[in-house]
């Protein structure tokens, strides 16, 4: 029998794409939000399209598009209709929290802008979650989270000194969720004490940004502009990840201060490197770093990741296996807290999701649904929930106002 979640009885109109606004819809619905997430055969969302994949490329069977969607209903409507319009009207008097993170005006030639939702609903929150924020010169720039990351300065700090950037990926688009999510929350509690609804503007630029804090410091106090170190650190050797007995297994190590290398040396049986001159104090062991690594390397090389993990984090070491996907499932902490969650989805079958990485005691999280298919819930959202009748729905299929598979040239598409 489920328990009461933090979120029930709060109504979300998801109409973003990608990765940083799905979410933060898709905490709300762990915790209980209804959120009814708004694609398009037509016009699908990038998410359905980014790896892996089940079994074969196909619009519903992407892992990403089906992890950031748990518990949502899919609703495949065309939104640039007349017919689907009138739809979006009635789902906008029906939430308490609209999203979207399209391109910057998008939305408002859709009519599905704040300024337009607000006179349907006067108290509504509404967050716009785009790269660069609602206005400034460069606001309606397009992209993604891999070339914000690269615009908020992580490339140029990520990867080897004597190599070209190697790139976060999409970093910005994993930070600016739990600020939006925050400010979310904070609307609703500003709502539920004044009764007025706001417009939340977040720039995942600037969200990124604050994740950079200390080079930003750094620039500003000393003038020093900050590189790419790999995975050295400025206060700290040894520091980096070293090999071990297997096929590309590796345990990260970071030791701070000498009580921490006298605990390594002794824990891997290398007393004598204690007293030695060259690694006797940090400032030694940094100016002799490529040695010390050579050294390190050797003593891990014969060992097994998950041994020298255990016993270097007995000898007070911070270590720990460079993990793998299996590592993962494996883990026994991540077990006994209950990460993972078998789903089973309509097109790719029983799946692992994420629950989230916080407990909420009385009000816990509840993985129930796995994410839709597009327009999977059709029939529930517009009968059960907007009071359409089954003969309505018909001619809102028929008028191709929900869309279906045969949008897609042969039903799937392989971009």
């Amino acid at each position: 029998m489920s328990r009461k979640q933090v979120f029930n009885g709060v109504n979300v109109l998801e109409l973003c794409r990608a990765v940083m606004g799905p979410q933060v819809g898709r905490e709300l619905a762990v915790h209980g939000a209804t959120v009814i997430r708004i694609d398009s055969y037509k016009n699908p969302d990038t998410l359905n399209f980014i790896p892996p994949f089940k079994d074969k490329i196909e619009i519903n069977r992407s892992g990403m598009g089906a992890l950031f969607n748990t518990n949502k209903y899919g609703l495949s409507l065309d939104l640039s209709s007349p017919g689907g319009h009138e739809v979006a009207t009635r789902l906008v008097k029906w939430a308490d929290i609209i999203g979207e993170s399209m391109r910057v005006g998008s939305v408002a030639k859709l009519g599905l802008d704040y300024q337009s939702c607000q006179k349907i609903n006067p108290d509504v929150i509404y967050f716009s979650a785009n790269l660069q924020g609602q206005d400034g010169p460069h606001a309606n720039y397009t992209g993604f989270g891999s070339q914000i990351a690269a615009l908020a300065g992580f490339w140029e700090v990520a990867g080897f000194p004597d190599k070209e950037p190697i790139g976060t990926e999409a970093y910005t688009d994993y930070i600016a969720p739990w600020y939006l999510l925050t400010t979310v929350i904070a609307a609703l509690d500003y709502r539920h004490r004044t009764g007025k609804g706001v417009h939340i503007d977040l720039s995942q630029l600037e969200a990124g940004i604050t994740f950079l804090g200390p080079a930003i410091l750094d620039f500003t106090v000393n003038k020093r502009i900050a590189h790419r170190v790999g995975n050295k650190h400025p206060y700290a050797a040894p520091h980096g990840a070293y090999p071990c007995l297997g096929d590309d297994r590796w345990i990260a190590i970071a030791v701070f201060n000498d009580m921490e290398w006298k605990a390594l040396c002794e824990a891997l049986n290398k007393p004598s490197y204690i007293q030695d001159p060259k690694f006797a104090t940090v400032l030694r062991r940094k100016e002799n770093e490529e040695e010390l690594d050579d050294l390190i390397s050797q003593w891990t090389c014969g060992l097994a990741v998950e041994e020298t993990m255990t016993v270097l984090q007995q000898a007070g070491v911070s270590a720990g296996i460079v993990a793998s996907a299996q590592d993962l499932f494996a883990d026994p902490q991540l077990r006994h807290r209950q990460h993972f969650r078998i789903l089973n989805h309509a097109a790719i079958g029983p799946h692992s999701y994420h629950s989230p990485a916080y407990r909420l005691s009385k009000t816990p999280c509840e993985l129930r649904k796995a994410a839709p298919c597009l327009g999977e819930d059709n029939l529930y959202v517009l009968r059960d929930i907007l009071g359409y009748s089954e003969d309505d729905i018909s001619d809102m299929l028929s008028d191709g106002i929900l869309t279906t598979d045969g949008d897609l040239l042969g039903g799937t598409t392989n971009r």
